[in-house]
């Protein structure tokens, strides 16, 4: 964002669904999911939970109960997902990105949080020690910046915070401008596309 111009790695696909496919990723309680949804909310685009969809699909192969978490069934949930992102139109939020393949998104937004922000929200949540800590380490390390950088390219890779309403208003607000340039660059490539074939 900034400024610059939206990249896709295949613009003649994503021109064909003439709107774009956009990953909220981050540590778990940075604020991925709000700013999903208030970046729907300013785009008209679908917000899409991809834990919502791994629990309504049932895409589990079973409980870690020494992590308390869920071990999850990737492929039946790329699955359903591709159904569900085939049109794009999307704004996806989900605490990791590597899974998903690259063609899908055209903009991947990284959510960031201080210490004292996360430690506080993940508390709130009833995390345990033990599992607050190891996010607080994840996003201190930046694992997921990390992940997003070497699964994407670093063009549309993008850190935005998200701790204060201010903050959630300024990125809906790129975002939105983002859309706008992207609408105009599809339309050019198209044009060009289709100004080549003649």
């Amino acid at each position: 964002m900034d400024g610059t111009r939206p990249h896709r790695t295949n613009p003649l696909l994503r021109a064909s669904l003439k709107r774009p496919n956009i990953l909220i990723t981050g540590t778990p309680g940075t604020g991925k999911t709000t700013t999903a949804r208030y970046i729907a909310e300013a785009t008209g685009l679908e917000h899409v939970s991809v834990g919502d969809v791994a629990k309504e699909k049932e895409c589990f192969e079973g409980r870690d109960v020494e992590l308390d978490t869920y071990i999850l069934d990737e492929e039946k949930l790329l699955d359903h997902l591709e159904i569900i992102l085939a049109d794009g139109g999307k704004v996806v939020d989900y605490h990791s990105c590597e899974l998903f393949p690259e063609r899908w998104f055209d903009l991947i937004l990284v959510v960031r949080a201080t210490n004292a922000v996360l430690f506080d929200r993940l508390s709130a949540r009833g995390y345990s020690a033990r599992k607050r800590e190891e996010n607080l380490e994840c996003e201190i390390m930046q694992v997921v910046l990390d992940e997003a950088l070497e699964s994407y390219e670093k063009e549309i890779v993008h850190e935005i915070t998200s701790e204060t309403e201010d903050d959630l208003q300024e990125n809906a607000q790129r975002v939105k401008d983002w859309l706008t340039q992207w609408k105009v660059d599809c339309r050019d490539r198209v044009q060009k596309a289709e100004g080549m074939e003649e």
